[in-house]
């Protein structure tokens, strides 16, 4: 039976006990549902009809939102267009904060932006990297890049916290790391996870950019088959949007501090390693940063996350942008994995939007503070 595995993103992470999200085609369901019952295994239907909750995501597009920008939605999904819009505006209107660059292009050759968000105040400052969207199906990824950004706009005159937060450090984000993929989950299929670049032999599109980077790479938790959803690509940084930012990242990185990368779902707040079972040198200050950042994001809507290493917390995967950050020299790294905990999957509603981007704001501004504090 063909089945596309939604959580864990790979089947060697199944054991007993683990719970797993599936999606099926509907004649699949058929055969696959009496196979469970006699092999005594509990399921439960999440979602019956999946088609139908996609266009319910989907099907009112068209007419919306096209208003000028000063009216752009943020408790909705938007297209790779409407966000590279959405960032162009940004950079002509508010030019005292935000400069819009390109680190390189993207497979299908779209161009890879990132806004340099923060007060030219003074010559050198430390930053922290955000992106997004690394896997193309998890859409709340780009949705609270685009939060991030406004929120930051939004409240850099009237709260202090935020002016503080963009005066003394610079924020770089990229809201949609794997450009080609996500336009691909708008185009042709939702659950597309991968990158877009040909695989000639297999017929297979795609690696998985977050099992790509130069660290572990293609050990446990990623796959060597083109066809696979964690495959590892040819070689390490094989794809030109994973090579364009870990060259942006070495370049920099005396200058930044924190790697964080939002992922879904899992309701989870992971630091390194991924790779091993093994505790990193300044385990205690990243630790602490992740305690406290959960509780702040708990403090909004009682959401608990779990924290912890990602091996342990989440499960062993090589090859991943918050290892290679953290082995480059950024001391901290941590990749959220957002609402929700499987009820919607990847199909969170747009209704949860807000409340999902507001919970993660507290944890963001907490890490952020326990960086200027100094626990290194």
């Amino acid at each position: 039976l063909q089945v596309d595995l939604w959580q864990p993103s790979s089947p060697f992470h199944i054991v007993e006990g683990t719970v797993t999200d599936v999606r099926v085609p509907q004649n699949t369901s058929r055969s696959l549902l009496p196979y469970l019952q006699q092999a005594n295994i509990q399921y439960t239907i999440l979602i019956s009809d999946l088609q139908k909750a996609i266009e319910n995501q989907t099907g009112l597009r068209s007419y919306r939102n096209r208003r000028s920008l000063s009216g752009y939605n943020y408790e909705v999904y938007h297209s790779l267009e409407e966000i590279q819009g959405w960032m162009h505006h940004l950079n002509k209107t508010h030019s005292d904060l935000v400069h819009m660059f390109s680190v390189g292009k993207s497979y299908e050759g779209r161009p890879l932006f990132v806004l340099k968000l923060g007060k030219r105040s003074q010559p050198y400052k430390k930053a922290v990297w955000i992106d997004c969207g690394i896997h193309a199906r998890e859409w709340i990824g780009p949705a609270f890049c685009q939060w991030f950004v406004k929120e930051a706009l939004q409240t850099y005159q009237t709260d202090p916290a935020m002016r503080k937060m963009l005066t003394q450090l610079y924020f770089y984000i990229m809201p949609v790391f794997n450009v080609d993929g996500y336009h691909f989950s708008w185009t042709n299929d939702r659950f597309w996870r991968k990158t877009r670049s040909k695989n000639t032999r297999f017929r297979c599109h795609g690696v998985d950019a977050n099992r790509n980077w130069k660290v572990k790479w293609c050990d446990e938790g990623a796959s060597f088959h083109p066809c696979d959803d964690t495959y590892c690509g040819p070689f390490p940084e094989s794809e030109p949007e994973v090579k364009a930012v870990a060259h942006f990242l070495r370049k920099h990185r005396k200058q930044i501090k924190a790697y964080l990368s939002f992922h879904a779902y899992a309701q989870m707040l992971l630091y390194p390693y991924s790779y091993k079972y093994a505790t990193i040198p300044n385990f205690s200050c990243v630790e602490s940063a992740a305690y406290n950042a959960v509780n702040a994001l708990q403090s909004a809507y009682g959401i608990r996350y779990r924290y912890g290493p990602a091996s342990s917390t989440l499960y062993v995967s090589s090859g991943s942008s918050m290892d290679w950050a953290y082995k480059n020299g950024i001391p901290y790294a941590f990749a959220f994995e957002l609402r929700d905990t499987g009820h919607f999957g990847f199909l969170l509603p747009e209704t949860l939007i807000k409340p999902t981007c507001t919970e993660t704001m507290l944890a963001v501004k907490n890490i952020t503070f326990h960086l200027l504090k100094k626990c290194h």
